[in-house]
């Protein structure tokens, strides 16, 4: 009985450290995406319009790929 309690209790802390590891990494990436967009418009002004879409569309990725992530560490604590 002891030997499933402990496991429950690391799929809790695995779980909690997975889903913030992804919120934190999807925060790094996104800012990384923003800093990278911001220099290439100081560079081309001219081409604003197409390095904010690039830049949203990879923002999204990031979200979408960060929210699962964190999806599947509460599941890792509730399951």
């Amino acid at each position: 009985m002891t030997v499933f309690l402990a496991a429950g209790a690391l799929a809790n802390a695995g779980g909690a450290v997975g889903a913030g590891l992804a919120a934190m990494g999807a925060g790094i990436g996104i800012g990384q995406i923003g800093k990278g967009a911001v220099e290439a418009i100081a560079r081309q002004p001219e081409a604003s319009n197409d390095i904010r879409a690039n830049m949203i569309l990879a923002a999204a990725l990031v979200e979408g790929a960060a929210l699962f992530a964190i999806i599947i560490g509460f599941l890792a604590m509730v399951l």
